[in-house]
């Protein structure tokens, strides 16, 4: 017999976090199965299981699901305490673990994030561990550990899934022990009469957690949030989101910019937590009834405000989805153009040697995608036609094509716009920008158009000494064909 169960159904939060938490272990187990903890391996491994006709996609669906309701009813739980007073007729140790627990949980979720080793993992986590270096004293040894490395890589990776699988659910294991010892000591000595658990507390357990699990169900059928590309190291436009549980942190950084950064990522949320922690020592009168503790009532209710405000604030500024046209670079699009030059489908295709390009998911990093796209004879010795001598140009821009291919298929464009791509990528990226990317020593092209139109530009290009004698770019007009230099000058004239 439990005296806590005289809350009823508030006393419910409890009981069915234990519950999530035991499928949460059980369908990580299955997922370790399969799952690779390595850069090479780990995007590649969780693709399997999630295009595995044998319910990979479920199980993954599940646990992906699943750490937000084992956050939601965490937090709930604790919620609950601190509304009614519970944490009063129990042993305040056992509040203290209660908070522990959720920090752990919230840890759970975070090392969990890396493991599909794609660029929302991989970028998530260079800001977890970039805000880590901000924490006073221990800050750069946080970060080191963490990282494990120079670089965020295969350590990185091992690490966190060490932490994911081993060591934290180790403590989570025995906080839920202390905690449920700690609550049961003091409480057992409260001069009220127990109310059995059975059946009245036990059949409103069983039916929140039936609602909930089908309510997980469904949200693991409609399917976990897809792959994006692989991680890499090299595309720093990517910009990462956190999880929603994460969205209000997410917000309060912005409101602290620069050298003031440490408040929103430290100092708030440790000074959160710790009043949270001394809430047994703040709120020490006998009154468990909350309309008659007016501080904690305002308190939790400006908690919940400001949480809630935040995370909604967090995700109403999230980017809009670009189309698919829209999101592809100009150096993606020029690559397209020289994969074809080049011939890459003589291999490339369903009867080749090698798979087409558009079935490929490419989970080695950039280096060795340029390395094989410069030397095919590398991976493949014997090749009977090896391809001509690749520019460097041409590679870095086959290889963006290539891992922006694995994230989505190929949009098409009019031949004009790819003419232009491979023009820009292949004479004018080296010291010009587009849109964040592209070289430094040339003025950025990203709105040109407001400047110059197309006969103007058409001009600078094939001869700039004509335009201005002081000139330092080169002259491109033997260089390119009439029709390239058409298509590059309108291109260019576009952007505004």
């Amino acid at each position: 017999m439990s005296p806590w169960s005289r809350a009823g159904w508030l006393a419910t939060p409890g009981a069915v976090l234990i519950a999530f938490a035991v499928v949460q272990a059980v369908t990580g187990a299955f997922l370790m199965l399969y799952y690779v903890p390595s850069p090479d391996h780990a995007y590649d491994s969780v693709r399997f299981i999630i295009s595995s006709p044998a319910g990979g996609w479920l199980v993954h669906g599940v646990h992906h699901y699943g750490a937000s309701f084992v956050v939601v009813l965490t937090a709930l739980h604790l919620l609950v305490s601190a509304a009614s007073g519970a944490f009063k007729r129990a042993d305040r140790r056992a509040w203290l673990t209660g908070v522990v627990l959720l920090l752990i949980v919230l840890g759970l979720a975070l090392t969990g994030y890396l493991l599909p080793w794609d660029q929302r993992a991989y970028w998530a986590t260079v800001v977890t561990i970039n805000l880590s270096q901000l924490a006073p004293g221990a800050g750069r040894l946080a970060a080191a550990a963490l990282r494990g490395g120079e670089t965020i890589g295969a350590l990185t990776l091992t690490r966190w899934y060490a932490l994911h699988v081993i060591f934290l659910p180790a403590a989570l294991v025995a906080m839920v022990i202390a905690h449920t010892i700690l609550a049961r000591r003091r409480a057992a000595t409260v001069e009220e009469p127990p109310v059995p658990f059975y059946p009245e507390q036990a059949a409103r357990t069983a039916v929140i957690g039936l609602l909930a699990g089908a309510f997980l169900l469904a949200l693991a059928r409609h399917g976990a949030p897809p792959l994006g590309p692989p991680a890499d190291s090299s595309d720093t436009s990517y910009v990462p989101r956190p999880e929603w549980y994460f969205l209000g942190l997410f917000q309060l950084l912005k409101y602290f910019p620069g050298r003031y950064e440490v408040l929103g990522a430290i100092v708030i949320p440790a000074l959160a937590v710790l009043a949270l922690a001394a809430l047994p020592w703040i709120d020490r009168r006998p009154e468990r009834d909350l309309r008659r503790r007016p501080l904690v009532a305002a308190g939790l209710a400006a908690v919940l405000l400001a949480v809630s405000a935040l995370t909604v604030l967090g995700w109403r500024d999230r980017p809009p989805a670009a189309p698919a046209a829209e999101s592809w670079t100009v150096r993606a699009i020029g690559g397209r153009v020289f994969v074809e030059r080049h011939t890459c489908a003589r291999c490339h295709v369903e009867t080749g040697v090698a798979d087409p390009l558009e079935a490929l998911r490419l989970s080695r990093g950039p280096e060795w995608t340029a390395a094989h796209t410069s030397d095919p004879e590398m991976i493949a010795p014997g090749l009977r036609e090896p391809p001509a001598p690749v520019n460097e140009r041409e590679i870095a821009a086959m290889v963006a094509y290539m891992r922006r291919l694995s994230g989505e298929p190929y949009p098409g464009f009019p031949l004009r716009t790819e003419t232009a791509a491979a023009v820009f990528s292949r004479y004018c990226i080296g010291c010009h920008t587009l849109d964040g990317d592209g070289g430094k020593d040339g003025p950025d092209l990203s709105r040109i158009g407001r400047k110059h139109d197309a006969a103007a530009l058409s001009r600078r290009i094939a001869d700039p000494e004509s335009v201005d004698p002081k000139a330092e770019m080169p002259s491109f007009g033997s260089r390119l064909s009439a029709d390239e230099l058409a298509a590059i000058a309108a291109y260019l004239a576009a952007r505004r």
